[in-house]
């Protein structure tokens, strides 16, 4: 099982000093990658649900600082070797699928092989009506999105022909350093695993509970066996928040939130589940409590669910 941190790219810690300190020291303490997540504007009045709260409503005001990821991860891409460099998730309608794929395949290319495309197709209406995407199509808007991107990374000369976009004959260079870039797709509903499936390297779900990762493992199971694709081929992950804390907590407390005991049970029910690659998003006060809980992951959590 591998493991993954998310970098601090929104908030007051956003800033170029702690992006630097921070992933130099995640590398250093043997962490595998290295996440950004995606949000061009915050609107200042969002009806729409925000699908990882109880509350509903997202957690950042409008005028709080949102890095763009792959910016972010290009700074970071500089000051490490190793890690991997992924986004979580690049919202696929927020951007042309022809500039996503030239900016993610100039990263991969200057970070020598490096990134993992964490995508999904959004659930803020009003963002993705603001850059232009037809958010009730965004599902279909994306298959075509990913297609594109994956032709413009494989093809010397790329053409398309869809509903949504259409060209002819363009060159786009750099190539991806290993000739193409890993997708995991987020999404938990039918329709995202159907896409996962048919478009995509792995599932990259968010917050999930056990029960939620097995039901979601069993219906892409189904699901490669109607489209005929072996289950083997995909690659499991997930994003979680992570607290290490003394107490326990009560019946409704979250993956990777609790005692050290209880994370390691539930990074081992994970990966008995065929989870390999566990991104964690630390619930923290300031830099240095941040970089602590990671320290301490490393040191007493890490070494007993590690491969």
């Amino acid at each position: 099982m591998e493991f993954g941190c998310h970098l601090p790219v929104f908030g007051p810690l956003a800033t170029r000093a702690n992006l630097l300190a921070f992933a130099r020291e995640m590398e250093q303490l043997g962490y595998d990658s290295l996440w950004a997540s995606d949000h061009v504007i915050v609107p200042y009045t969002i009806a729409s649900r925000y699908p990882y709260s109880p509350t509903g409503q997202f957690p950042l005001p409008p005028d709080a600082t949102f890095l763009d990821p792959l910016t972010a991860l290009s700074l970071v891409a500089g000051v490490t070797e190793r890690a991997r460099l992924g986004t979580t998730v690049l919202v696929l309608p927020h951007r042309h699928p022809v500039l996503a794929a030239k900016m993610l395949a100039t990263l991969d290319h200057l970070s020598r092989g490096r990134v993992i495309l964490g995508a999904g197709v959004g659930w803020m209406r009003e963002e993705i009506e603001i850059l232009g995407a037809p958010f009730d199509e965004r599902g279909a808007w994306s298959d075509e999105a990913i297609r594109i991107m994956r032709a413009c990374w494989r093809e010397e000369r790329t053409s398309f022909r869809g509903r949504f976009f259409s060209f002819e004959a363009i060159g786009c260079f750099p190539k991806p350093t290993r000739g193409d870039i890993p997708i995991w797709m987020g999404g938990h509903a039918k329709p995202a695993l159907r896409r996962i499936v048919a478009l995509a390297d792995g599932w990259h779900a968010a917050f999930p509970t056990a029960h939620e990762m097995e039901a979601g493992i069993a219906l892409l199971k189904q699901e490669c066996a109607d489209q005929g694709r072996p289950f083997e081929d995909l690659t499991i992950t997930l994003r979680a928040g992570l607290s290490i804390r003394e107490s326990r907590g009560g019946p409704d407390r979250r993956a990777l939130q609790g005692t050290t005991e209880q994370i390691v049970g539930d990074l081992r029910q994970f990966k008995a589940l065929g989870v390999s690659h566990v991104l964690m998003e630390a619930r923290y006060r300031d830099l240095d409590d941040m970089v602590q809980i990671f320290r301490t992951f490393a040191r007493d959590i890490r070494p007993q669910v590690a491969d």
